[in-house]
């Protein structure tokens, strides 16, 4: 895990926990350069817990050590200090009297934020071979609903347009239909948020059983989706008021998408090429001219 993860990876994570365990995690996302000085039993006291349930907290994210914990924090902020994107420090909250300026700048920092985050912790083998199965695909199912859904049709758009045979489903007996009807040559991406939306799950496991690739697209590493595919894309999400998770991570995982197309026409270039040759007349045919005014 890149150590600019790990505040990313404690809201991923957050949900997930309850208790005792929530409240270390509350805190720590409350103030990170705090923890930094702490001991493990002295934020056990501030969160009114224990050293031995701090420790716990750090196994349950995925740290070996409270240790490694105080480390990530420690770069993390560091990478803060001297990176552009994370180098103006500004409260994600957007009150009803905030004007227009504060508001462009709080969301254009949160989502330069959760797309600098995404390129930090990508996994470059993973993209590749997502990447490799899609180039060689015979079909390609893609699956996603709500938010998710809009970036599937997307990927469908983008895919579609270098030649590939791309489908984006976003209804659910659609997809089921569909997954049930793939073979071995053929590739399901699931595109979920929180990783746990069952009609994007669902197929996607249908998809496996039937022999075909399976990619998953999400910002949990360790939700159901993630763990049902073969292979998985971890994106990242910066929120803000009136911005859930899900609409304030869309960039990053649309970034992906680009990467994943990107490198699909490169790896069949004579295929993407002359699609791109033969429908590249299409949008100018049908700009409209303007017209001189006397």
């Amino acid at each position: 895990m890149p150590s600019t993860d790990v505040t990313a990876l404690i809201r991923t994570e957050l949900p997930r926990l309850a208790g005792s365990l929530r409240k270390v995690g509350e805190l720590i996302l409350d103030d990170p350069a705090a923890v930094t000085r702490c001991s493990a039993a002295e934020l056990g006291r501030r969160t009114g817990t224990s050293q031995a349930t701090v420790t716990r907290f750090c196994r349950a994210i995925g740290l070996d050590s409270y240790q490694q914990l105080l480390i990530e924090l420690a770069q993390e902020r560091g990478r803060g200090e001297v990176s552009d994107w994370g180098s103006t420090e500004i409260d994600t909250d957007i009150s009803p009297d905030d004007g227009l300026e504060r508001v462009v700048q709080v969301i254009g920092v949160a989502d330069l934020r959760a797309i600098q985050q995404t390129i930090d912790r990508i996994d470059l083998d993973a993209l590749e071979r997502a990447s490799q199965a899609l180039a060689k695909a015979r079909r390609i199912d893609v699956y996603g609903v709500g938010g998710s859904g809009a970036v599937a049709q997307e990927t469908e758009t983008r895919l579609f347009r270098i030649g590939c045979q791309v489908r984006g489903w976003t209804e659910v007996h659609g997809a089921a239909t569909s997954a049930a009807l793939l073979t071995p040559a053929d590739v399901a991406l699931g595109i979920s948020h929180s990783g746990a939306t069952r009609e994007t799950l669902e197929p996607l496991e249908t998809a496996g059983e039937r022999g075909a690739t399976t990619i998953a697209l999400t910002t949990d590493p360790r939700s159901p989706l993630a763990r049902a595919a073969d292979i998985r894309i971890i994106s990242a999400a910066s929120e803000t008021s009136f911005r859930t998770g899900s609409i304030g991570g869309r960039h990053s995982v649309l970034m992906l998408v680009d990467c994943l197309y990107v490198r699909v026409a490169q790896l069949s270039y004579q295929r993407a090429s002359a699609s791109l040759a033969l429908t590249d007349h299409i949008t100018p045919r049908h700009a409209v001219k303007s017209r001189r005014r006397r």
